[in-house]
């Protein structure tokens, strides 16, 4: 399952950050790693992007970008 397939309010940890070097690195810059808990909050209206919170703090990710995270419940 990927970022981008769990539901709003569901919580689940991250086991694989894919895309190209530069996205995969920016990922994992931010934060998201493998073994990182995340927790879908809301979408936007049109439903890009969505909005996670992990490591306490709450980020704005895009849809393209959250299909490229791997994330088991």
């Amino acid at each position: 399952m990927t970022l981008k397939d769990l539901p709003i309010g569901d919580s689940a940890r991250v086991t694989q950050v894919g895309g190209e070097a530069g996205l995969r690195r920016r990922l994992l810059d931010m934060g998201i790693t493998p073994g990182t808990a995340v927790t879908v909050k809301k979408a936007a209206p049109m439903g890009d992007p969505i909005e996670i919170l992990l490591r306490g703090y709450v980020l704005s990710i895009r849809l393209d970008d959250a299909s490229k995270i791997t994330v088991a419940i």
